[in-house]
């Protein structure tokens, strides 16, 4: 056998060993194929069991909700007809209640009105401070949904006759009092009918609600208040009272006190006050030094052959007492008229000054008015004059500026006709004596034998 057949049937049996795996191979898959679909037709088959038992249990969970609803309709039903039934009975009970109350109606109507109007005047009332409680029994009279009893009728006229009492008393009770600080402390508060009320020394604002405050010291009124609250019983003194309940009270509070007011005139103002302190120091200084020296020239009068150093009569009697000479009447004139000049400037001094003064107070004035209106102006400028609060600064300014030179200017005109005045009768004493002295002197010269 040659070398080529030999190799031919190695193939043949080569592939004779493989084509005996492949069927194997094959027998093996179908195999494995068989006992998958076993496996899977099992467990189907639990499923379908599993699901038969569940749709037994659903159709019976449903015939149980089915039969729940059915019976809550019914329930439902029920009560759909009683609260009908109650709805009618409601109807008709009101419609008997209307009946029977027939003008009760209107009755309490106006007594819920008139509850009502009380209790936002007592609200605020002084009274109420002492009494906060009947605001429970106004509110309770004032609900719309309920009808008043008896007994909350006879509660709403008793606190009308109280109201009416309480106007015309003054008494003390404890209360408390807020400060201006917030601090809420009771204290012993006097009050005058429903129109004041006091607690140490100070006035008092009713607040909503039966509520005190007290206001800062600075807004308080004038007036007597801390005397009146310790005043012994049956003792009568004046007091000030609000009838507003505070409201003229909190109106004083916006009131400017006078440092304010010179704080108002701006700079203008306050060079007008310092020109006026400077002239009113000046004038009262002048009439100090007219009334001593006045007195010391009625003093000196009494004695004309004694003249003293510490007047001006004595010292103008004193200016021809050492000259021994001979002098011509023109020459001792001269002496004489230069002895009262030389007292004048002292006499008449500040005059000038405070003469300007008065003329130039209402001129200050008057640069601080037009200040002011250029302050308005320009604010009027700036927001518009929808807010006359807003233009109030410029027109303070204008207006005390005005007022502060007419302040310096009145007084200090006064003063300085005093002045002038009593001036002038010094200097007239003045000239007459000196007058008097040149004739005595010249009547000397002729009785001794000399020419006049």
């Amino acid at each position: 056998m040659s070398a080529r057949s030999w190799l031919a049937a190695a193939l043949l049996l080569v592939a004779s060993a493989v084509q005996a795996q492949q069927a194997a191979g094959i027998d093996e898959l179908l195999k494995s194929i068989r006992e998958s679909s076993a496996q899977n037709a099992k467990i189907n088959a639990d499923r379908e069991a599993r699901f038969l038992r569940n749709k037994a249990e659903q159709q019976a969970e449903l015939a149980r909700a089915e039969g729940e609803l059915r019976a809550a309709e019914t329930k439902a039903a029920g009560v759909r007809a009683r609260y009908e039934a109650n709805q009618k009975a409601i109807t008709d009970y009101k419609a008997q209640l209307s009946a029977q109350s027939g003008d009760l109606g209107q009755v309490y109507a106006a007594v819920r009105e008139a509850a009502t109007q009380f209790r936002a005047a007592a609200a605020d009332s002084y009274v109420t401070a002492q009494f906060p409680e009947r605001l429970k029994v106004l509110d309770q009279l004032a609900d719309p949904a309920r009808l008043p009893s008896n007994q909350q009728l006879e509660d709403f006229w008793f606190l009308l006759q109280q109201e009416l009492g309480e106007n015309g008393k003054v008494v003390r009770f404890q209360a408390p009092v807020a400060a201006a600080d917030g601090i809420t402390t009771p204290q012993t508060v006097t009050r005058i009918g429903a129109f004041g009320a006091i607690a140490g020394g100070d006035y008092l604002v009713a607040q909503p609600g039966g509520g005190l405050i007290t206001p800062q010291r600075s807004e308080q009124p004038r007036g007597p208040a801390e005397t009146f609250s310790e005043a012994p019983a049956g003792e009568w003194l004046p007091v000030a009272i609000d009838p507003t309940r505070g409201n003229l009270l909190r109106l004083a509070a916006l009131r400017p006190d006078i440092l304010e007011r010179i704080h108002q005139g701006g700079e203008v103002g306050y060079v007008i006050i310092l020109l006026g302190l400077v002239g009113v120091g000046l004038a009262l200084y002048q009439l100090w030094y007219l009334a001593i020296v006045g007195g010391r020239m009625s003093r000196q009068l009494k004695a004309i052959d004694m003249p003293q150093p510490d007047n001006p009569l004595g010292r103008v009697l004193a200016c021809l007492k050492d000259d021994g000479r001979a002098l011509d009447p023109e020459v001792l004139e001269t002496r004489v008229s230069e002895a009262v000049l030389r007292e004048l400037p002292r006499i008449e001094r500040f005059q000038s000054f405070l003469s300007m003064v008065v003329a130039a107070g209402p001129l200050l004035g008057l640069v601080g008015t037009v200040t002011g209106m250029i302050i308005t102006f320009q604010v009027i400028t700036e927001v518009g004059a929808g807010d006359p609060k807003v233009m109030a600064g410029g027109i303070s300014q204008a207006m005390i500026a005005t007022v502060l030179g007419l302040m310096i200017a009145i007084p200090i005109l006064f003063i300085n006709s005093v002045l002038g005045a009593r001036s002038r009768v010094l200097v007239q004493i003045l000239d007459e004596q000196a007058a008097g002295l040149l004739a005595r002197r010249l009547e000397a010269r002729i009785g001794e034998g000399g020419t006049p």
